[in-house]
């Protein structure tokens, strides 16, 4: 990286194209805290009790299959983030590279999807926060009512907002603050998930499981899936559980050993994930089967929270310990998430893509100081004015935040074949990591955006509205993207030196 002190940048390294520190802190956080953070953002126990139903309910025992699918494609990407962050650590990410790779329009869209897609699901994240919070509430003290506070706006939305804020806050303090807190709740709520799988083999074991389904190599099998449709469907909810591993990368110039430990961090969330999540559904399969009847995790009425129908059943009176991993694991997931939109509003400020103040960093804690707020605003902004026009509406925003995590992915994949297009073929190692990982990933992921931009148009897809006969999820998924070139032209009117590559060059 470019010193910003006195310019000089590494030997032997490529033309960083204007590269800068930004003064965030230095050596804030190794590779322990780096994969804590990335598996905290991805938030399992939360990301699982949403994902399992709906993912069964489209692919019934093929759910490890699935989540293979899911993982290659999140895999290969992962190699060529790496790969990208050790030629060019900066906090700006797909933004940055995009931009070196491709020039500052792509480069700048690849940005707001990040942003986009962080921001929306702050929201989301808050507002399951607030449910199992009262849930939590009600389970203590045995008083049901409790827990149907979430469906009053009137407590509901003050609650998230200050669920927002407090979340804000710590990541204003910076990666140490937001280390400690992770720590904390990240294993409890991997302990819980380890509770909760055991305990169902337990069950089976003993023959006390609701419906014992003895595990099968065939349900790794992607080819048994009836339909490429039911593939296709299954492989964007698989993408979506996986995300937020790149977060790793966005703490490039707060971490020890910049060019290798984000990657090494990222690389490591992605197979610590997958770990989780195999022997989870294993356990789940097992235990409940796929059945649409009673505890079966093909049950509609099970979808929207499995753990929420198995927990007592498998975890019997230490249920609850569900109910607060699953409070913690999105509480954690917000917070750790704000990390990444702030960093790269930071880098966006900081190159001139978005108003300088962008690129404001707190003296004290040297975080993002307006990213960071902005950031908060922004989610708070879009859960008020979704819930209050419709519940639906929050909910098909969510549902389309799978293109968007396809583009920012798909886009940055590529630029890591094409920003290293002069030396791919310079050893094995090149071919393998610069060229066919990111390039097969960055394939899949696109097609993956194509796929789902097209299924949502058909008026079925998410919560089933549609305006004039098209899609709700479609309609929301290209505004928000069409929001993004609209913010984009006026930043290019109002600041075009970023355009002209005065800031920040792409490499010829």
């Amino acid at each position: 990286m470019t010193n910003i002190a006195t310019g000089n940048a590494r030997e032997g390294a490529p033309d960083t194209g204007g590269l800068h520190e930004k003064g965030l802190s230095k050596g804030a956080v190794g590779l322990l805290g780096a994969v804590v953070i990335g598996v905290s953002c991805i938030a399992p126990a939360y990301t699982l009790t949403a994902a399992l139903g709906p993912t069964v309910a489209e692919v019934g025992t093929q759910l490890p299959a699935i989540f293979l699918a899911g993982f290659i494609p999140m895999l290969l990407v992962a190699l060529g983030y790496r790969e990208l962050n050790q030629a060019m650590p900066d906090s700006g990410t797909s933004f940055t590279w995009a931009t070196r790779a491709f020039g500052p329009w792509i480069g700048w869209m690849g940005g707001w999807g990040l942003v986009a897609a962080t921001i929306i699901v702050l929201s989301n994240l808050a507002a399951v926060a607030v449910d199992f919070f009262y849930l939590m509430i009600a389970q203590v003290t045995g008083d049901a009512a409790i827990a149907d506070l979430t469906t009053n706006l009137w407590i509901n939305i003050p609650t998230t907002l200050v669920f927002i804020a407090g979340a804000c806050w710590i990541s204003y303090r910076g990666l140490h603050a937001t280390k400690t807190f992770q720590y904390v709740l990240v294993a409890f709520q991997l302990l819980v998930l380890g509770w909760f799988a055991v305990s169902a083999f337990i069950h089976v074991a003993n023959g006390t499981a609701f419906d014992a389904t003895p595990v099968s190599l065939e349900w790794f099998n992607p080819l048994a899936i009836e339909s490429f449709s039911a593939f296709a469907a299954g492989v964007s909810l698989s993408i979506f559980i996986f995300w937020g591993w790149d977060v790793t990368l966005t703490m490039n110039e707060e971490t020890k050993d910049p060019d290798r430990i984000p990657g090494r961090a990222a690389t490591l969330t992605v197979l610590v994930i997958m770990a989780i999540y195999m022997v989870v559904s294993l356990a789940v399969i097992s235990y409940a089967g796929v059945g649409e009847t009673g505890l079966g995790a093909g049950n509609p009425e099970n979808q929207e929270s499995i753990f929420a129908a198995l927990a007592g059943p498998v975890m019997g009176p230490f249920a609850i310990l569900m109910s607060l991993a699953i409070l913690s694991s999105s509480a954690a997931s917000l917070q750790s998430t704000f990390v990444s939109p702030a960093r790269t509003l930071l880098a966006m400020g900081y190159y001139k893509a978005l108003p300088a103040r962008f690129a404001r960093v707190s003296p004290r804690f040297k975080s993002p100081s307006t990213a960071t707020v902005a950031s908060a605003i922004a989610a708070a902004g879009f859960y008020v004015i979704t819930r209050l026009i419709s519940e639906n509406a929050l909910w098909d925003t969510i549902t389309a935040l799978g293109m968007m995590i396809c583009f920012y992915y798909g886009i940055t994949a590529l630029a890591c074949v094409w920003f290293f297009r002069r030396n791919l073929f310079d050893g094995w190692r090149n071919i393998v990591f610069k060229l066919l990982a990111p390039l097969l990933g960055g394939v899949i992921l696109l097609v993956m955006f194509v796929k789902t931009a097209f299924d949502s148009m058909d008026p079925d897809y998410g919560s089933g509205s549609s305006v004039g006969g098209v899609g709700t999820v479609f309609i929301l998924g290209m505004a928000v993207l069409l929001l993004g070139v609209a913010v984009m032209v006026v930043t290019r009117f109002r600041s075009p030196g970023f355009f002209r590559g005065e800031t920040l060059r792409q490499l010829k």
